[in-house]
């Protein structure tokens, strides 16, 4: 018979390694719990809540436009004062006023404010009150279907500085594949909505609405247009967003398609420092590590692109006050964002390459969005109202089927590893032959491509 001291000391033992398995155990059970975020409710609009219910109806909505407005925006312009550039700066100062000289020339003398109403209007726009704000959003539906084929319903979310224009030249591949050179196959219809503070839908009046709140009035905007399931694509804020309505309501998302993901709080961002030597251990491949490094590159870009959000993440309204007010000024701080963050190269040019992707037209419609709304401090507070340090939608994970498209020239590159680490549903993650930051609006075909990609393993599966 065993000594009491010797039997007591097995039993803190045994009891101790089945602790320590428990705990093993309830780790990698836990870790892919499918948890989701609760979904609450909210009221954004001035005041108090009203006792009685909310107008839900939905009503079509018109972009207009005015003398007025024209000849205000005119003076502006005429009245700009600019300070010379650095010899030899190119972009790397920010926006070169050598060649906004010529993007004010020609928004003052050539650029036709009314003819780009009138290409706005070409898809049919709404508003919609949901938790106190007025949400607008283009519905987009075929103009034709395949024989015993119905639409898929998809949500497309723009982020900063963008809006629902960014889907213009995309949306007919979604619409109406078959004549713009895709298969009919799967045929969408489109619904673009701007968030609020952006364009035409409603600033909240309340401080703290963030992605989550916005996913939440998404969410409930597409169950006013009758669909209780859909699919949802988003870059930039729009990919935080659409992770948002995933994470909250996953039953009714049956796909998501991004080409962009917040990936923080998790395991293989820390290999950052240790993967330019121990890579393939990490799971990268060899276009990972072209993508990635040098650590250079990395920490330098995210350095010298990253002066915008620490100013807007703090105090938005102080730049604010100056964008809102001189429209040159409000052209120089978002167009310098189309040039550098479509290829970091074009820095290094005079003109920052900004017409070898985009027109002047689209360009400037962009910035007239920001301008004729007076959106541009509203739309800066939604990266106040996101940076803070309790956002618990960072640690769950998206139990939804996810399509990933990885363009090159995207501000960081994210590979697959870490994308399955927050989506572990992932059944496509392409790496795009080219392309940047807004890749709807720059690459819209093959967007087009890959959405369809997805669609197409998703429905086999």
């Amino acid at each position: 018979m065993e000594p009491p001291d010797q039997i007591r000391g097995v039993m803190w033992l045994e009891i101790l390694l089945a602790s320590v398995l428990g705990f093993v155990i309830y780790w990698f059970v836990s870790k892919d719990k499918e948890e989701t975020l609760p979904l609450e409710d909210g009221w954004w609009g001035p005041g108090v809540r009203p006792t009685a219910g909310e107008d839900e109806s939905i009503r079509p909505f018109k972009v207009e436009t005015s003398d007025e407005e024209i000849n205000d925006l005119h003076q502006r312009i005429d009245k700009v004062r600019l300070t010379p550039p650095l010899e030899d700066s190119r972009f790397h100062y920010g926006f070169n006023s050598n060649y906004l000289k010529k993007v004010i020339s020609y928004w003052r003398n050539e650029f036709d404010w009314r003819k780009q109403v009138e290409s706005l209007n070409r898809y049919p726009h709404f508003k919609t009150k949901i938790e106190g704000l007025d949400i607008h959003f283009i519905h987009v539906k075929p103009p034709q279907l395949p024989s015993g084929q119905t639409p898929k319903p998809l949500l497309m979310v723009h982020g900063w500085p963008g809006s629902f224009y960014e889907f213009y030249k995309i949306t007919p591949f979604l619409t109406d594949p078959k004549n713009h050179g895709l298969s009919d196959e799967h045929v969408f219809e489109v619904i673009c909505p701007s968030i609020p503070g952006y364009g035409f839908s409603e600033a909240s009046s309340k401080k703290g609405f963030n992605s989550v709140a916005t996913a939440r009035i998404f969410y409930k905007l597409m169950l006013r247009l009758g669909f209780q399931q859909f699919y949802i694509q988003g870059g930039d804020w729009g990919a935080l967003i659409c992770t948002n309505m995933a994470q909250l309501v996953p039953s009714h998302v049956k796909g998501l398609h991004l080409n962009m993901a917040f990936i923080l709080r998790n395991f293989y961002t820390l290999t950052l420092l240790l993967g330019w030597r121990f890579g393939r251990l990490f799971g990268y491949t060899k276009r990972d590590m072209e993508l990635m490094y040098s650590l250079k590159k990395i920490f330098f870009n995210l350095v010298r692109e990253s002066g915008y959000l620490h100013i807007q993440s703090t105090k938005p309204d102080t730049v604010g006050c100056a964008l809102n007010d001189s429209p040159v000024g409000l052209a120089a701080y978002i167009l310098e964002k189309f040039s550098t963050w479509t290829n970091p190269e074009f820095r290094d040019l005079e003109d920052g390459g900004l017409e070898r992707k985009f027109s002047l037209d689209d360009l400037l419609t962009g910035v007239m969005l920001y301008w004729t709304t007076g959106t541009i401090t509203s739309s800066q507070r939604f990266y106040k109202e996101n940076m803070r340090l309790d956002n618990r939608h960072e640690g769950i994970k998206v139990h939804v089927p996810t399509g990933f498209a990885a363009f090159p020239c995207e501000l960081i590159h994210v590979p697959e590893k870490w994308v399955k680490s927050k989506y572990p549903k992932l059944i496509s993650y392409s790496y795009m032959p080219r392309g940047g930051h807004f890749a709807a609006f720059e690459e819209p075909e093959l967007l087009a491509q890959d959405i369809h990609k997805f669609m197409g393993l998703l429905e086999r599966q």
